[in-house]
């Protein structure tokens, strides 16, 4: 389900719980509400909250683990494109081909990746992008170096050209960082503490309007998170500035 979808289930889920909790209260008998009843329903939803924010807490930490993890690697491809470009125009001018086809190689991938049309998985299958990354890697060790230099420049690039296939991989098996149990048992949570909320509520717009904003603001931690998790699909999204940036730069 997307992020949105599991957005919407989340406010349905909470808010439908606080509108149980008040039908609920009107057909409880009163010892059910009496202030000892109330002060156990709270002792106990205390420890539900506590176990609901640890949870959150570290579905979030995972999300942002999995960002930043996929933001170090677009930093780390953009960074080897450009020393593999500069090695090889070190190399000598028998590399302009080459460098020409990494270039267009770069570009693709922004186009492709980056682009909102197509499924993440059609974008990011690296059968299917790494193909032109192969034919570069080929090139570079058709290359006949003459010199020293030109021995170790074709070795460190060789090194460089397998660092970028082994990235396409990379960015291709990053999925979920979610466990699909630790979102399911936090929507439960939030759903009985929700309903507690109704049970000891008033019944007016002021309480309801109140329920509303709250179950919106679960719903939008919860879709943000999500968002996180997916780096390079929905709202929030890793960066393309340092490939572009290296796109830029190539070729000089």
């Amino acid at each position: 389900m997307s992020p949105l979808g599991v957005g919407i289930a989340v406010f349905a889920c909470t808010f439908g719980g606080a509108l149980a909790g008040m039908r609920l209260r009107s057909i409880l008998p009163d010892h059910h509400l009496s202030s000892e009843s109330k002060d156990t329903v709270k002792v106990g939803i205390g420890l539900i909250a506590t176990m609901t924010a640890l949870v959150l807490g570290l579905v979030t930490a995972s999300a942002k683990a999995s960002f930043d993890a996929m933001d170090a690697t677009i930093k780390h491809v953009a960074a080897d494109t450009l020393s593999l470009d500069r090695m090889l125009a070190r190399y000598g001018p028998e590399t302009g081909e080459i460098r020409a086809g990494l270039k267009r190689f770069m570009a693709q991938r922004i186009d492709r990746v980056w682009s909102r049309a197509g499924s993440q998985e059609a974008r990011l299958d690296p059968t299917n992008a790494g193909r032109a990354a192969e034919v570069l890697a080929g090139q570079l060790r058709a290359l006949v170096p003459q010199t020293d230099e030109q021995r170790r420049l074709q070795s460190r690039a060789l090194d460089l050209a397998e660092s970028l296939l082994a990235a396409r991989w990379s960015v291709a098996a990053f999925g979920t960082a979610i466990p699909i149990a630790f979102l399911v048992i936090l929507v439960f949570w939030l759903t009985i503490t929700f309903t507690s909320f109704g049970l000891f509520a008033p019944q007016n717009t002021t309480v309801v309007a109140v329920l509303v904003v709250c179950a919106l603001s679960v719903a939008g931690a919860v879709f943000l998170v999500l968002e996180l998790d997916g780096p390079l699909d929905g709202l929030i999204m890793v960066s393309p500035a340092p490939l572009k940036y290296a796109l830029a730069h190539l070729n000089q």
